[in-house]
């Protein structure tokens, strides 16, 4: 019994520890994800108001939630206050356990983001998995008694702190900076517009449609092949999915880039021929101070290569007004949706070096002067 402890008591605690360190390479990622579980909660007219103020204080909870992850794991395999760990982690994973089922259940969130982008898991899969965890805690629980601390007093509480430590001061670079890994498909190396076609082995949804007319009071509803005469008049068109298709999202699929005019230039930029500027910025909120020196000295950069700067952004009155009108800078301003910014570019401005559709690098504001130097 005492060895079936120790391998459950490992695989709790491995899991746990590799679950919160992989979102604290990204913890923007987790804050996205529990926005949209409080933006449909809130759409949904559960406790609204709540809902908007943990939405914008998501990211704060994110830090706390990968922090706990990490020393609840760390915990357990060093036997630190095994009980209340175990009390602790019993309570997280009902939590993580009713987030999943939601999941699995309601189809109005695609995935849970339990193991953050790198690891993408279906909702079944992310459900039979905290099921197992569930069942292997309450398991612990009750044999608690052959969970027993490190030999050396001092080691398990010495352990947690430097856990508490590091992975908070491991969120803090990554936020500041881009997460260690890029698991998102803009990530360097990768052509954006081929990753915005449709997959090659891609199947298509299935729909049938009917169309209801109308003719001297009367309505009916006619196939895709049986369509009436001119004497009858169009009134609604409803379809109906006959069979799920499969791989047919592209993994690029709401990037598009506008500029001034309305024009949708996705297709033109990303095909120029050489080196080019992409300067993510998702809004102007917060101070400008803190990236403003950085893109001057790109702006001079770019100038000197005779390389184009493209400055996109989601807010394109309040961003064009800035580069444009109160400084002037003169460079094109493209629009892009929110959400695809935020995937594209984690920092708040991030820089892309591009050749033709393929990212060459990618730097936060801060690391923009080692863009430039190269």
């Amino acid at each position: 019994m005492k060895l079936s402890v120790t391998i459950a008591r490992i695989i709790v605690g491995v899991l746990f520890i590799f679950s919160g360190l992989i979102k604290a390479i990204d913890p923007l990622g987790l804050t996205y994800k529990m926005q949209e579980f409080f933006e449909v909660w809130g759409r949904e007219g559960y406790a609204t108001f709540i809902m908007n103020w943990m939405y914008s204080n998501a990211f704060l909870f994110s830090v706390i939630m990968i922090s706990i992850e990490v020393v609840l794991g760390v915990a357990l395999l060093t036997g630190f206050k095994k009980k209340m760990v175990l009390q602790l982690l019993l309570l997280l994973m009902l939590f993580f356990t009713f987030l999943t089922s939601y999941v699995l259940f309601s189809g109005k969130i695609a995935t849970c983001g339990c193991f953050g982008d790198c690891i993408p898991l279906t909702p079944i899969q992310t459900f039979t998995k905290d099921i197992i965890l569930l069942l292997l805690i309450i398991f612990l629980l009750k044999l608690q008694q052959y969970i027993h601390p490190l030999s050396i007093s001092i080691l398990p509480p010495a352990l947690v702190l430097i856990s508490i430590v590091g992975v908070c001061l491991l969120q803090m670079y990554v936020i500041k900076h881009l997460p260690l890994t890029d698991c998102l498909p803009y990530k360097k190396g990768n052509d954006l517009l081929a990753l915005r076609k449709m997959p090659a082995k891609a199947i298509p949804d299935k729909f049938d449609y009917r169309f209801e007319y109308e003719k001297s009071g009367i309505k009916k509803s006619f196939g895709v092949n049986e369509l009436p005469d001119s004497t009858w008049t169009y009134v609604d068109r409803k379809e109906t999915l006959l069979q799920k298709g499969s791989n047919n999202v592209p993994l690029i699929n709401d990037f598009s880039l506008t500029d001034s005019a309305g024009t949708d230039v996705t297709e033109s930029l990303l095909s120029q021929n050489g080196n080019y500027y992409l300067f993510f910025l998702k809004n102007m909120e917060g101070s400008t101070v803190k990236w403003s020196t950085a893109f001057i000295n790109l702006w001079q950069k770019a100038k000197e290569q005779k390389w184009p700067l493209y400055v996109v952004t989601a807010d394109k009155e309040k961003t064009g007004m800035f580069f444009n009108k109160i400084n002037n800078y003169q460079v094109p301003i493209l629009t892009c949706d929110a959400t695809a910014i935020k995937t594209a570019a984690r920092a708040n401005p991030t820089l892309f070096l591009m050749k033709g559709s393929v990212v060459q690098g990618k730097w936060s504001w801060t690391d923009i002067k080692k863009a430039i130097s190269k």
